[in-house]
């Protein structure tokens, strides 16, 4: 029996990995961090008309956009299936981060958190139109949303990370193009964020301890 996680086997790992500064600008647009949510995450190769119609956008735009994540490695072309009038595109590589080396990189946050509002307002939506037209009720879909403050050192921040990212891993399919029966799309966003509000500081005594008498 193979107890290797699922996620890891049928794929050799490629991280892609953003560091200049203009790439970084570069990818502060809604549809492009759209797209490479669609490709890196579920490494299946998309057209332009694919990943237009699930934008909003034309075709021709989301064409155009598409070439500005080729300039950067950000996606390349892929073998085409079927129809070979339009090019297919996939992900450059099997993982994707954005490192700003401490720089500020608030508008790629700012877009990321946009996505995952229209994200919860569109189940939202289509879980209120279900029920205003009596469809029948359905087993409860997981949804969770969850906080916490934490105390960490930087080898704590490193090793609660890659903890994460492996236990995600787990999950990953082994061919993307296989979905398992009764799976669904689920959209999961996790983030670690220094706390720098000083609003309540700890009083000396608490930070080094009560004093000897």
């Amino acid at each position: 029996m193979n107890t290797e996680p699922a996620g890891s086997r049928a794929r050799l790992e490629k991280k892609v990995e953003i560091t200049d500064p203009r790439a970084i600008r570069a990818l502060a647009h809604a549809a492009r961090l759209e797209v490479i949510s669609e490709l890196y995450s579920t490494q299946v190769s998309r057209t332009a008309t694919e990943l237009a119609a699930q934008t909003g956008l034309t075709p021709s735009a989301m064409s155009y956009h598409l070439r500005a994540l080729q300039k950067w490695g950000i996606v390349v072309p892929a073998p085409t299936e079927g129809d070979a009038r339009e090019r297919r595109w996939k992900a450059a590589g099997t993982d994707f981060a954005i490192n700003s080396g401490g720089g500020a990189a608030s508008p790629v946050v700012d877009l990321e958190l946009d996505a995952f509002r229209r994200r919860a307002a569109a189940y939202a939506r289509t879980r209120d139109e279900r029920r205003r037209a009596g469809a029948p009720a359905e087993a409860p879909t997981a949804v969770v949303l969850a906080s916490e403050l934490l105390y960490l050192t930087r080898e704590q921040q490193a090793d609660l990370t890659r903890r994460l990212f492996a236990l995600l891993g787990e999950y990953e399919l082994d061919d993307p193009h296989r979905i398992p029966e009764g799976a669904e799309r689920m959209a999961a966003m996790w983030s670690l964020i220094p706390d720098d509000r000083t609003v309540a500081r700890m009083a000396p005594e608490v930070a080094s301890g009560p004093a000897e008498t």
